[in-house]
């Protein structure tokens, strides 16, 4: 079963080597790297060509411009040869080296069309700073109604049901991705199955991810999804959600705060004769 990454790229030159050392790292194989940049003005695509060879003929790479993130996406999408097609940001990476083996395993030994599973966000500068959990433990198609929707950078799906069901929209400025889960999951009821298994560590600061402002549009997006999909839901409802994130984000404040004393009072005593 091959598998295609899908990285977007614009001025990534900080971040992508660690990303495309997380696919290296990987022990499963038989995969793709797509990397559609949208005309970077810094060291992006030296770094990509550098790469190339390191990659044994695995990655392609297309440099242009474009309509932004989920445009970059959809070029991705239409290069994909791949059973399977997953979106690993520019400025992410693989938690740990079996990502891939354990989402191929899971889709060749089920007849679901889809995979996902948790994610977690660190500081842009320290990427050792949890400063949360995303877990898609407890989604339910339903829960869509509420602006809920599986963690996308987890997301693994068979290629054809894209092909099928359709692109991302990019009539859609930071929700783009929710709207076509929607198409997915809850429109569609394509097969799922949650994997307790944390993928991707991002970055805070991407498109969907910063500022009241972003909030703002997120919302806007949603409701708009739901209504051109004739799904009903409302402000109220999707509200609901931004309550989960915040408990999100003090469980898992107080989980690394526990952590960090734990670690502080394990440490050896060293008695000395003076």
């Amino acid at each position: 079963m091959k598998i295609s990454i899908i990285t977007a790229t614009y001025n990534s030159a900080e971040t992508l080597p660690q990303t495309l050392e997380s696919i290296l790292s990987q022990t499963y194989d038989d995969y793709e790297v797509i990397v559609v940049d949208g005309l970077s003005t810094d060291d992006t695509m030296k770094i990509v060509r550098h790469y190339a060879g390191r990659f044994s003929g695995k990655l392609r790479f297309v440099s242009e411009k474009d309509r932004g993130l989920y445009d970059a996406m959809n070029k991705g999408l239409q290069m994909a040869e791949g059973d399977v097609v997953g979106i690993l940001n520019s400025d992410d990476f693989y938690t740990s080296d079996t990502i891939l083996r354990q989402v191929a395993d899971a889709l060749q030994t089920t007849d679901v069309d889809a995979v996902y599973g948790d994610v977690h966000y660190v500081s842009q500068n320290n990427t050792q700073k949890i400063l949360r959990h995303y877990s898609s433990r407890f989604f339910r198609p339903w829960m869509m109604r509420l602006g809920f929707m599986p963690a996308h950078p987890s997301f693994y799906c068979k290629r054809r049901l894209y092909l099928r069901h359709g692109l991302f929209d990019l009539s859609y400025k930071v929700a783009a991705d929710f709207e076509q889960l929607l198409r997915l999951i809850f429109i569609h009821r394509i097969s799922t199955r949650y994997l307790p298994l944390d993928f991707v560590t991002m970055r805070v600061g991407g498109a969907s991810s910063s500022g009241w402002h972003s909030h703002k549009r997120i919302m806007a997006d949603h409701l708009r999804a739901l209504r051109e999909n004739k799904v009903y839901s409302n402000i109220g409802l999707l509200a609901i959600r931004y309550l989960y994130k915040i408990g999100e984000v003090i469980t898992t404040r107080s989980l690394m705060a526990v952590k960090t004393l734990t670690a502080r009072t394990s440490r050896p005593t060293h008695v000395g004769i003076e």
